[in-house]
This record gives C-alpha cells, sequence and structure tokens, in this order.
C-alpha cells in the first residue's frame, strides 16, 4: 500500500455519529467511502447515497465479505460493538470501533486478541485523542513549563429528553451517562495523568437501571486527584481545568471535541484557539492511514493498553456504583 493509494473505508451502523465520520472522511486524502450497513437496507441505502459509497448493504455479514473494503468504521450502539468488531476482525478487517470499545474488559481483551491472532489492525476511536488542541495540551504537560499536574476538573454533562427506549436510557443498549459521556473525563484523567490509586464514585439510577449522573472521584501518589462528573440530565460546561504547579490549563467548553485552551501563568492570562473547518473525525481517520501504511496492527497513541486501562476505569465506576449490563 503506497502514501498516495486510496484506502477503501466501509461503516457499519449508520446514525448520527455515522452521518459525522462519513462527513469528514471526505476531507482525508485518499480515503474513499466504499461501502456502508445497516440491518435495514433502506436506511443503508438513503446514507449510501447521501455520502456517495459505491456498496450499500442490509447486512453486517454481507459488507465484511467485501474484498475491497479494507477497514471497517464501527458506529453501532456500545452493546454491539464487541460481536460486530469480532465479525469484522475473522473477515480479516481492519477496524477502527467507537468508544466504548466494549461493554466490559472480558470483552475488550478477547477483541484484542482476535486482533492479534488474526494480524489485523484494531483501534478504539477515542477521536478526542487526535485533535489538535489536546495534543497541545498533551505536549505541554509533557514538557513540565508549567510543573507537575495538582488537580483535574473535567465533567461531561447534557439534558436528553427521557425515552426509555431510546439508546441513552435504555439499558439493554448500554444506556446511561458513565459508559456514554463519562468515558471522557476519565479518559481525560487517564491521558493526563495516568491510572489511579484508588477510584470512588456515586451514581443516580433512574427508573430504567442505568446512570442519570455520576461522580468519580480518582486518586494519585502526591494528593494528586481527578473530580470528574457526568450526566445525560444535566446540561454542564464540559470542560477540563487542570492545575499545575506554575499555572492553570483550561481546555474550554466541549473539550473532548475541538476546542480552545486558556493558560493562566504569572497573573496572565492567554487563549489559544485551534480552528477545524470539520467535525473533527478526520483526524483519527488519518492516524488511521498511517497505522495501515506502516503496517501496523495497533495505534502508537490509542495502543491496546490505553483502551485496557480505560475498560478497567469504566468497570471499577460501574461496580463502585452498582451498575450491571
Amino acid at each position: 500500500m503506497s502514501s498516495n493509494q486510496s484506502i477503501q473505508w466501509g461503516i457499519i451502523g449508520c446514525g448520527k455519529i455515522a452521518q459525522k465520520f462519513a462527513e469528514d472522511l471526505q476531507s482525508v486524502p485518499n480515503a474513499s467511502l466504499y461501502a456502508v450497513a445497516s440491518r435495514d437496507q433502506e436506511k443503508a441505502k438513503r446514507f449510501g447515497d447521501e455520502f456517495k459509497s459505491t456498496m450499500s448493504y442490509g447486512s453486517y455479514e454481507a459488507l465484511v465479505k467485501d474484498p475491497d473494503v479494507e477497514v471497517i468504521y464501527i458506529a453501532t450502539p456500545h452493546v454491539f460493538h464487541y460481536e460486530n468488531t469480532i465479525l469484522c476482525l475473522n473477515h480479516k478487517k481492519a477496524v477502527l470501533c467507537e468508544k466504548p470499545f466494549a461493554m466490559n474488559l472480558k470483552q475488550v481483551t478477547e477483541m484484542i486478541e482476535v486482533a492479534k491472532s488474526n494480524n489485523v489492525f484494531l483501534m478504539e476511536a477515542l477521536w478526542t485523542y487526535f485533535l489538535p488542541h489536546y495534543r497541545y495540551v498533551l505536549e505541554l504537560i509533557h514538557s513540565k513549563k508549567l510543573g507537575k499536574i495538582k488537580n483535574l476538573e473535567a465533567d461531561f454533562g447534557f439534558s436528553a429528553p427521557f425515552d426509555p427506549n431510546g439508546r441513552i436510557f435504555n439499558k439493554s443498549l448500554g444506556g446511561g451517562s458513565i459508559l456514554d459521556v463519562g468515558i471522557y473525563p476519565l479518559f481525560a484523567a487517564l491521558s493526563l495523568i495516568g491510572y489511579p490509586e484508588s477510584i470512588k464514585a456515586e451514581a443516580e439510577i433512574g427508573d430504567t437501571g442505568v446512570d442519570h449522573k455520576c461522580r468519580m472521584i480518582l486518586k494519585y501518589q502526591n494528593d494528586v486527584e481527578a473530580n470528574l462528573f457526568s450526566a445525560i440530565t444535566q446540561q454542564t460546561e464540559t470542560t477540563a481545568k487542570i492545575e499545575l504547579q506554575y499555572g492553570t490549563i483550561m481546555i474550554n467548553s466541549r473539550f473532548h471535541e475541538p476546542s480552545s485552551v486558556t493558560i493562566e501563568k504569572d497573573g496572565k492570562t492567554e487563549l489559544f484557539e485551534f480552528p477545524v473547518s470539520t467535525n473533527g473525525y478526520n483526524f483519527e481517520a488519518e492516524h488511521v492511514h498511517q497505522m495501515l501504511l506502516q503496517k501496523r496492527t495497533e495505534s502508537n497513541i490509542m495502543t491496546f493498553e490505553k483502551s485496557l486501562q480505560l475498560i478497567k476505569l469504566l468497570d471499577t465506576v460501574r461496580n463502585e456504583v452498582g451498575l450491571q449490563y
């Protein structure tokens, strides 16, 4: 595969996030949306027509059997990530699977084992890791110019209209705030500070058995703490504030998507803008291209170890609040 060779993408699941990804894929050099699949043939055709895919399939099995599909983006509800990923990997298709990777550590471990046994690329689609503003913050922290991290506060909350059958409130579809949006503050703590020494969590469980709100406290050595919050029934600022020895970094509202960064140091405040003309999913897609061109089977950024640590955090939080799927 040469650097100017087109890479043929397939998409499984034709919901809102798949639409954003397909839209951004158009801006990725040498990327081609070749095939899309939904359990609903008409939905697949509409999606395929809108984003000009060559093929539209009414089953996932048909898409993975297409020899021209090279890499598949999985955008189905959380509970189907495991089975969809295994299906793709066993057909020797590279996979970029939406977060959360799966429902628990056992599933994630098996997905990674199957990827390795088939010698096929696999990565969790935690797009925030690849966004320009987030890469800037990571580099700044690693440089130690502002010293060591003392504290992190991060939240992600939105107010969803209650629908017991909708994905967000439906337990059988992996609903609740922890898996849907709590993963972002947890990812921030993991990527900025590392894996904690202890985790405490408390949640508000709703009538459908999923968490509406969850507060998490992660403790590290030297009294470093991460205070995190997620909600599907409460709008929050959705920011990440990092207190360091010699200053403060604020990743401004909706920190998980393209945003700006404010730095306070020595009584001065400076705003850093990172203009992006897309939704932001193109950055992870470009990274996948790089990995495939280098014939890698694992990302050197969103590594298997990172995904394993993240699902361990999610499992621990859910155990703390008594939430089982």
